[in-house]
């Protein structure tokens, strides 16, 4: 057994012989079968190290050189039935309770987008698809009063003035107002200009520019980066549950795909994430249903290089810090498992990014102007 061991050189492989090969001593000395059956034990161990070994030489020969980052498993998705109670000319109800007033909706561009397959990353064919793939959260960073009975009617102008502005944007499809209130804005079959320059990932597609792809839901709310986190009000949180378990159930959005501005938010200028950073902190994933998205790595990150300024993570705050990092940590893995520096396999990353954004624009009939 000594002999043998000392020719396995990985430690993993050489503990896991000792392990199987050698019993107990107590076992050893009493019984005599096992001692005259452990030459054949050692011949079938030693033959399947050595077919476990040469598998595991063929494997390492197929790997590529310039590895992709692998996604995490995620279970399989499950999602509510929720259905349309009841449609009038101004209103939609629905199944869990959610109301949603109609009176507001204008038409946009058409939904239609290119994503990129992560299976077949570098066959460098991008897909058309027209479906809603995500939703992004947003803050609408208006004019704030004190939400109490006296403040009504400040509260009812600011809020119809809001409307009237993101309807004339198409700014997002969906407006929670401060009474928890639902306006459909634009309809969920056109894109809205919500998200501009934009990167998210899931275990299927990497998505470049989300006006397109992703549902906008909006929250008459402010939000500051770091410790001072923006709140709902307990309507509004009724509200965007509702709303989101809804819009998951009619159009089968994974959860890993209900993000916030700030999580996808990026400026190619620069090549930095966080242009945008509302919902830095305190978006309550939770209590809507969700898992807590701010710790999924940034795929801006390690899928296409974009970088961190040196004071972002303190103005994202630690919840959102830990997705910046955990992006971070993977693209390092993925660099030296490409036998390559950071620096270097960041460069390579962000070229690619370049190209697929000029096909993304060409293509997916986005706005040239990215607005939001």
């Amino acid at each position: 057994m000594d002999w043998l061991a000392g020719r396995i050189h990985d430690p993993v492989t050489r503990l896991r012989f000792l392990q199987a090969v050698a019993p107990p001593p107590d076992i050893a000395e009493k019984s005599r079968l096992a001692r005259l059956a452990l030459p054949f034990l050692l011949f079938s161990v030693v033959i399947g190290l050595a077919l476990l070994q040469t598998g595991g030489v063929r494997h390492a020969a197929a790997r590529p050189a310039r590895p992709v980052a692998h996604a995490r498993p995620v279970a399989s998705p499950s999602f509510s039935s929720i259905w349309l109670v009841e449609n009038t000319a101004g209103s939609d109800l629905y199944s869990n309770g959610l109301r949603i007033d109609n009176r507001f909706v204008v038409a946009n561009r058409p939904r239609a987008y290119l994503v990129i397959s992560r299976k077949q990353p570098a066959a460098g064919k991008m897909i058309h698809r027209s479906e809603p793939a995500g939703i992004i959260y947003h803050a609408t960073e208006s004019q704030i009063v004190p939400f109490e009975p006296d403040q009504n009617r400040a509260l009812q102008r600011i809020g119809e003035s809001l409307l009237e502005y993101v309807r004339r944007k198409r700014a997002y499809h969906f407006l929670i107002d401060r009474f928890g209130r639902v306006f459909r804005v634009v309809a969920e079959s056109d894109s809205a200009n919500h998200a501009g320059n934009s990167v998210w990932a899931d275990d299927e597609f990497f998505y470049i520019n989300l006006n397109q792809s992703f549902l906008g839901i909006a929250i008459e709310a402010q939000t500051h980066p770091g410790p001072d986190e923006g709140r709902m009000s307990p309507a509004q949180l009724r509200a965007a549950m509702m709303l989101t378990e809804m819009l998951r159930s009619r159009y089968k959005i994974r959860a890993e795909n209900c993000v916030t501005h700030a999580q996808v938010s990026v400026n190619p200028s620069n090549m930095q994430v966080g242009y945008h950073t509302d919902w830095a902190s305190g978006f309550p994933f939770v209590q809507l249903g969700l898992p807590d998205n701010y710790a999924r790595p940034l795929p801006a990150l390690w899928a296409f290089g974009f970088e961190v300024a040196p004071d972002y993570c303190e103005r994202a705050g630690d919840r959102l810090g830990a997705g910046v990092h955990a992006g971070e940590a993977q693209l390092a893995d993925a660099a030296a498992e490409a036998g390559i520096s950071p620096h270097t396999y960041r460069r390579d990353l962000q070229r690619e990014y370049r190209v697929r954004l000029a096909e993304v624009r060409g293509a997916n009939l986005v706005e040239t102007d990215d607005s939001e």
